[in-house]
C-alpha cells in the first residue's frame, strides 16, 4: 500500500501564484471565472494581508486555493469576501475544501474581522454557518443570484443592519508606471533596432 501524504495548508507565497491561477482556470474556466460579479470585487486588490491560503500536494504543487478580500458591507461596514475556493479535481472529495474553508475562518476570526461574504453554493456554505439572510439589505456591482449571496458573521451582529452595495476596500496591486514600462522596454527596443 502506497504511503499518500495529505495536502499541507499554507500562506500563499509569491511562487505559488502561477501555479494559483492555473488551477483557477482549471476548477472554472478562465472567462467564466472573470466574468463573475465578486471579480469586480477583486480586480486591481490585493487580498487581506495573511488570508491568501494554498494547499501543496506532496509534489509541492498547489492543489488548492482560498483567499479572503477586504470590503464594504454597504457604507462603513467592513467585512472580508472569500473566494474562490479552488481544489485540484485529483484532491476533491478529501474534505480538503474544507479544511481551507475551516482554515480560512479561524484566522480571519483570530485575526479579528467581523464577518464573511461570498457568492457560491448554498448547501454547501451552510455547514460552516453561513446564510442568506445575513445579505438580504446588500447588493453587489453587477449580476448575482440572491440565493448564492451568503453571510457570515465572526463577531456576533457584524452585518445586522446592513444595508447597501458591497465594495472593495483592499489594498491596490502595485502597476509600474508608464515611464518604468518604457525604461522596461527601452533596453529591448535597442537591441532590435
Amino acid at each position: 500500500m502506497l504511503a499518500t501524504t495529505a495536502p499541507v495548508i499554507s500562506l500563499e507565497t509569491d511562487a505559488d501564484i502561477a501555479q494559483r491561477e492555473a488551477l483557477l482556470d482549471l476548477a472554472f474556466g478562465r472567462a467564466a471565472r472573470l466574468a463573475k460579479t465578486s471579480e469586480r470585487l477583486r480586480e486591481g486588490r490585493r487580498p487581506a494581508d495573511g488570508l491568501a491560503f494554498a494547499a501543496h500536494g506532496p509534489d509541492g504543487r498547489v492543489v488548492a486555493t482560498l483567499r479572503l478580500w477586504h470590503v464594504a458591507a454597504g457604507p462603513g461596514r467592513p467585512a472580508l469576501l472569500l473566494g474562490p475556493l479552488a481544489v485540484h479535481p485529483w484532491f476533491r472529495d478529501r474534505g480538503l475544501g474544507g479544511a481551507m474553508m475551516t482554515t480560512a475562518i479561524c484566522e480571519a476570526t483570530r485575526l479579528g474581522h467581523g464577518a464573511i461574504l461570498l457568492v457560491g453554493d448554498a448547501p454547501y456554505y451552510a455547514r460552516f454557518g453561513f446564510d442568506t439572510a445575513l445579505t438580504g439589505g446588500l447588493w453587489l456591482p453587477g449580476s448575482f443570484d440572491r440565493s448564492r449571496f451568503l453571510g457570515l458573521e465572526l463577531v456576533p451582529g457584524a452585518l445586522k443592519g446592513a444595508r447597501g452595495l458591497v465594495s472593495p476596500t483592499g489594498a491596490l496591486v502595485d502597476l509600474p508606471s508608464l515611464g518604468e514600462l518604457v525604461a522596461q522596454a527601452e533596453p529591448e527596443m535597442k537591441r532590435s533596432a
